[in-house]
């Protein structure tokens, strides 16, 4: 090797160390990036020319990459709905067009919001991937965008559970329960809100008459102004059944004769399915689960109905299995999506692209697309960040490390020179 030789050397260590530097200062600028994951350069040996018995030279040094650290960060609290962390292994898949690039992207950076359709986008409006579900809640589909309905649409009331006790002692009324007069006909009434085809609310007004020996009836009235062809203010029927009760108590028996209604403007007629509980006879039960006649006073233990309003979206909740659920303005909480994960075989062959995005490569291997949460996918943790893995104190030591190794380098350029200037010198 000759002293040219050793000033190419030791400039090879000033750029590789130098570019080594700038990993680091790379590391250290964001050490307070929300998803950003450490580099660690790598060095190589360069060989040169070769000796007389054949032996390769030294001839200094390169950078021969940079190793991505993929090390889990820490999680920072932000409460956001749509701010998403992995708890584990695992990339959030994206798609869409980045610096005019179409592509598919994975990221740990789960800083995501609505866009102005729906969709659930990263800060550069790169739609976020997961799967479509069906009413069970069961994923269906390859993944895609994911868009969570602002609005979803009314349901008509089908049916309706009823938990009550009527009092055994209730006197009878008399007479037959008269329609016209419902209040003085009957023991006892309550009311129930259902919705039509159109998510239009309607008080249903029920009345209950006690026949003696455990048999009661009851009748379902709503004001005739919202039937079609009704009379506005005046109750008209539209169910009517009857219950049996054991002697202990229990409801043993229930039927409905009528249950159906033209609600004026909506879709019809609609069925009302009223249920009082597990009656003995009727439905094979116990008679103790729900509907009962006991000597306590009449009370309401329980009515629900299975219709709504039309909603309006207010809130989301992300279950550690990326389930996202919307919360409604009517009460309603529906399932909309799975948020899909990607591993990979060999992450370290990741692209890099920008802003916390990695591209898959032949070195990556391809993409390895479930739920979260299984095939060792870590789970989803709602409104937290996953923060930068960078240890800053080990950054400082490393940029130490390569500062004077940078200087050292260049200690064997100067050597070289004045080398060289005692050869010039030989002449003199």
């Amino acid at each position: 090797m000759s002293v040219w030789t050793s000033l190419y050397t030791g400039a090879s260590g000033l750029t590789a160390h130098s570019q080594a530097i700038n990993v680091v200062g790379d590391n250290i600028a964001n050490v307070s990036t929300v998803g950003y994951k450490s580099g660690n350069a790598n060095f190589n040996d360069v060989l040169g020319q070769r000796n007389l018995r054949g032996q390769a030279m030294g001839a200094g040094v390169e950078m021969g990459g940079v190793n991505q650290s993929f090390g889990q960060g820490s999680f920072m609290s932000t409460g956001g709905s749509l701010d998403y962390s992995i708890q584990g292994d695992g990339f959030f898949m994206l798609s869409g067009a980045l610096d005019g690039v179409q592509g598919d992207y994975y990221t740990r950076d789960g800083r995501f919001s609505l866009d102005n359709e729906g969709f659930v986008v990263n800060q550069h409006g790169l739609r976020v991937q997961g799967y479509d579900l069906d009413a069970n809640g069961a994923v269906q589909g390859a993944p895609a965008d994911i868009a969570l309905g602002q609005t979803i649409p009314p349901v008509p009331t089908s049916s309706l559970g009823l938990e009550l006790n009527l009092e055994s002692n209730d006197e009878t009324p008399g007479v037959a329960f008269n329609p016209a007069d419902p209040e003085g006909t009957a023991d006892w009434s309550t009311s129930v809100d259902v919705y039509d085809s159109l998510g239009n609310a309607h008080a249903v007004q029920l009345f209950f008459t006690n026949n003696g020996g455990g048999a009661w009836e009851w009748h379902a009235m709503v004001d005739g102004g919202e039937l079609t062809g009704g009379t506005a203010g005046t109750l008209t029927e539209i169910a009517d059944g009857n219950l049996g009760f054991t002697s202990d108590g229990y409801l043993d028996t229930e039927t409905i004769n009528t249950n159906t209604a033209s609600f004026l403007g909506a879709s019809g007629p609609q069925t009302l399915d009223f249920d009082f509980g597990d009656a003995i006879t009727t439905d094979g039960g116990t008679g103790m689960e729900g509907t009962t006649q006991y000597g306590s006073p009449t009370t309401i233990n329980q009515i629900t109905q299975d219709g709504s309003a039309p909603g309006e979206l207010l809130d989301v909740i992300t279950a550690e299995d990326g389930t996202i659920s919307g919360v409604y303005s009517n009460g309603q909480t529906e399932p909309l999506a799975k948020v899909a994960t990607a591993m990979f075989q060999a992450p370290d062959g990741l692209f890099r692209a920008n802003d916390q995005l990695w591209t898959a490569t032949q070195d990556s291997g391809q993409a390895l697309v479930g739920e979260p949460g299984t095939g060792g996918r870590g789970a989803i943790a709602q409104g937290a960040l996953e923060g930068s893995n960078v240890d800053l104190g080990k950054e400082l030591v490393t940029l130490i490390a390569y500062q004077r190794a940078f200087q050292a380098n260049s200690r064997t350029i100067t050597t070289a020179d004045e080398m060289l200037t005692e050869i010039n010198n030989l002449k003199r």
